[in-house]
């Protein structure tokens, strides 16, 4: 019989369309079930790609098999890997069997959820009966919408395949297979029986066959792991292709899991360790008992009543949002700005108005244009970007609950631990003035908005806790010390007793350095060194200054270019530099020139995806790469009227400072100071050659750290380890500080370990003269640095370079500060 089809196959899925060959699975790239294309989604919606029947739908539903009326038989596998999911993050619109026409509603699922628990998002969508068709795919590399033609089917002439005859042979197995019979396996089982002269049929322990052959059939067993099955094979090979197969599947493909001898009652949860190992979000200790906030959902309809309507519900919840005023001030205000620029973003918009000219509801239409971006970010191959993915998913929420009249918070109980899996930022600004004592969460990380909000509100915070923290019950007593980043659970009577007394030492520490707030930090030899504040608003100065600090050792830029679809002008750059010179009156403001890419793009400067954007072109690559930028920002620097200076960030030698001094000497004649951030193991090894070009060093603790360590500071997986205390980066601060003073140079930190009450008489001993903090630990770490004799920290010093981790320098440090009473 020879098939029949008419038309085009359509694209179920929105998003970058390309060949299967960059598809990072070789069942995909080699074509082991055929061949097809592939589509990195930036929308979390599948549709029939025709009219036709379910065949099948794996239980984890990430895959669905349909065969067209035509006979096509067409695999649509969502993401690499995704089985392991569990089903968790997808819903199924039907089932197998079910009748569908070409744009019905197949799947549904979470880009969020499943683009940070998968391998990659990428999906295949693969012709498996290629022998009946000829596929000639449509052009690809470039965004595709549903409904547009992905491939045209030409029909072959199909000769039958003649019956195998000859010696039957039977093996009996039990699965291994940790996910049971999917794609990957069924695949490669497939190219395992092509190579043998014999039919092998797979023999379901209820009687059902599939062919060994065809992956469809197998799909269509939805084998679970543990399955009892038969291998029956037919043909003069039927014992080699038999013994080929069972081999195969017993040695579990990478995928084997232990299958017990004897039947066993279902495992319970295991129980909650006693404690929990994360990231330091922001410092402090606390003690009280769990609470966990509730997430609203909301009930969309998918289609509208009429478009006016919807554009008016939409536009009205977008401008009561624009208008809602702000709780709390300083870094909170700041990213609730940023918030209110996605809603002005025309590209947002836009993608919302095309779904509500479709029919689309106002709540629905929104739903699918924030996920249109969250799907670009979250293709970007960055786990860092997971931080802005959360900011999006707050706007869409919040513009939900405006739609459907839903309430989105509710109070916290006083003196509670916030506990959550992660925490969206207008839920935190919400409680800001509730008496909340800590946070923890599951995900996250300490560059998040969430984790700036809870330092400005002074809020110790514990992110990367793992999935545990969902178990924690309501009311179970909880001892957050983000010092040691670790979150104890129900502690026994006498470590809460102590943690207690450490609490209230720790309060009237920070009450006796408040009322010294303004008074130079002095060690107790007579050692000044600098405390600066780090900002990323005008709301931030005016909490540093409030606060005791001395000046601004990092503006953070990316404020004004972030969130908008076109850059600042000069005009717009020296209103906003200026309006922080005139609050800090007088005091120095170092500005870090734009740090921007890798986990922090921007709409109007489109990039390039990146496998590895934290290796690639950010900081001051990008801003030569793109020097009307950064030549912009230099011109607005250079006319701030105050004590100014230009810090450059992710340099690597001493060739980059020179084409930037060049490029200031052509926008001003009496330029301001010029320096760098040391960030790199380069720069720091570097630091006497770049002591001739630049004016001062600026440490940035964090990006120096995950370099150092080959750690990426945005993987909770390893994030609990990344300690910029390891004496691995310690001996790169001191190699900085020593190159520097070469040139008489000075050398600060502005990085997260400046604030660490550990760190401070460490960095103090390898000669650091500045510290730059978060404006609410201005007064905190200068009392730390009056506590600490210069003389003895340089012993302490030394002591910490020889140390063999980043644990062994902790105790050291802890050991000094009991002795010292530093």
């Amino acid at each position: 019989m020879t098939p029949s089809m008419t038309g085009p196959i359509e694209s179920p899925l929105a998003g970058w369309l390309t060949s299967l060959d960059a598809v990072p699975d070789p069942v995909f790239a080699e074509r082991m079930l055929g061949d097809g294309v592939a589509i990195d989604p930036i929308e979390g919606i599948v549709r029939a790609p025709f009219a036709g029947h379910i065949v099948t739908l794996h239980p984890a539903r990430h895959a669905v098999t349909m065969e067209s009326d035509d006979g096509a038989v067409l695999l649509i596998h969502v993401g690499l890997e995704t089985v392991t999911l569990g089903g968790e993050g997808f819903v199924a619109h039907i089932a197998e069997g079910d009748r569908v026409k070409a744009g019905d509603r197949l799947l549904s699922f979470d880009l969020d959820e499943v683009g940070r628990r998968a391998r990659s998002l990428i999906t295949p969508i693969v012709l498996t009966n290629g022998d009946a068709f000829d596929l000639t795919p449509v052009q690809s590399d470039r965004l595709i919408a549903i409904g547009e033609p992905l491939f045209e089917l030409v029909p072959r002439s199909i000769t039958a395949q003649a019956i195998v005859d000859g010696p039957v042979v039977e093996r009996a197995l039990v699965l291994p297979l940790r996910h049971g019979l999917h794609a990957r396996p069924a695949a490669r089982i497939a190219e395992c029986a092509r190579g043998f002269a014999a039919r092998v049929d797979i023999v379901a322990a209820d009687g059902r066959t599939a062919s060994a052959l065809s992956p469809v059939a197998m799909l269509a067993l939805a084998l679970p792991h543990g399955a009892r099955l038969n291998l029956r094979g037919v043909g003069p090979d039927a014992e080699e292709a038999v013994a080929a197969v069972a081999a195969l599947i017993e040695g579990g493909m990478g995928e084997g899991l232990a299958i017990a001898p004897v039947a066993i009652a279902e495992p319970q949860s295991a129980p909650l360790p006693e404690c929990l190992h994360g990231v330091t979000a922001a410092p402090g200790l606390a003690h009280g008992p769990a609470w966990q906030p509730v997430r609203p959902r909301f009930d969309i309809a998918e289609q509208g009543q009429g478009a006016e309507q919807e554009r008016g519900a939409l536009d009205k919840a977008l401008d009561i949002l624009r208008t809602a005023p702000v709780a709390g001030d300083g870094a909170a205000a700041s990213i609730a700005a940023a918030h209110r620029a996605f809603l002005d973003d025309p590209e947002l918009l836009a993608a919302a108005d095309r779904g509500i000219a479709s029919g689309q509801s106002a709540g629905f239409a929104w739903q699918q244009a924030i996920g249109q971006f969250i799907g670009l970010l979250g293709g970007a191959g960055d786990a860092r970007f997971a931080e802005r993915i959360d900011d999006l998913r707050d706007l869409e929420g919040r513009v939900l609950a405006v739609l459907t009249g839903t309430p989105t918070t509710v109070a916290a109980p006083d003196g509670a631990i916030l506990v959550a899996q992660d925490v969206l930022p207008s839920q935190l600004i919400a409680l800001a003035t509730s008496n909340l004592a800590g946070i923890a969460t599951g995900g996250g990380g300490p560059t998040s908005h969430v984790a700036i909000i809870a330092a400005g509100l002074g809020l110790p915070m514990l992110s990367a806790l793992g999935p545990d923290v969902a178990r924690i019950a309501d009311g179970t007593m909880l001892l957050l010390d983000a010092g040691t980043a670790t979150l104890t659970i129900d502690p026994p009577a006498e470590i809460l007793a102590t943690s207690r007394a450490a609490a209230g030492r720790a309060a009237a520490f920070r009450a006796e350095a408040q009322t010294r707030a303004d008074e130079p930090a002095l060690t107790s030899d007579g050692a000044r060194i600098e405390l600066f504040a780090n900002l990323g608003s005008i709301e931030d100065a005016r909490a540093a200054i409030r606060g005791g600090a001395e000046g601004c050792g990092l503006l953070r830029t990316e404020f004004l270019f972030l969130d908008r679809p076109t850059p600042p002008d000069e005009e717009e750059q020296l209103s906003t530099y200026q309006a922080i010179a005139d609050v800090l009156d007088g005091r120095p403001l170092i500005v870090r020139t734009l740090d921007i890419g890798a986990d922090k793009p921007a709409p109007y400067l489109p990039l390039p995806p990146e496998e590895n954007p934290a290796l690639g072109l950010r900081g001051l690559r990008l801003g030569l790469a793109r020097p009307e930028l950064l030549e912009t920002q230099l011109r607005a620097l250079a006319r701030v009227t105050g004590d100014v200076k230009i810090m450059l960030p992710m340099v690597i030698e001493p060739a980059e400072v020179r084409r930037v001094r060049a490029m200031l000497a052509t926008v001003s004649d009496a330029p301001p100071s010029l320096g760098i951030m040391v960030e790199t193991p380069a720069a720091a090894t570097l630091a006497d050659a770049l002591a001739a070009e630049a004016d001062f060093f600026s440490i940035g603790s964090n990006d120096l750290s995950q370099y150092a360590l080959a750690m990426d500071r945005g993987n909770p997986a390893i994030a609990a380890r990344l300690d910029a205390l390891h004496p691995a980066v310690l001996r790169l601060i001191a190699a900085t500080v020593e190159g520097g003073a070469t040139r008489d140079r000075w050398t600060g930190v502005c990085g997260g370990v400046a604030a660490d009450p550990l760190a401070v008489p460490i960095l103090v001993g390898l000669g650091v003269t500045e510290l730059s903090v978060p404006p609410s630990a201005v007064a905190e770490t200068k009392e730390h640095v009056r506590r600490t004799s210069l003389c003895t920290a340089r012993d302490l010093a030394k002591a910490a370079l020889a140390a063999d981790g980043a644990e062994a320098v902790r105790a050291l440090a802890r050991a000094y500060i009991e002795d010292t009473k530093a």
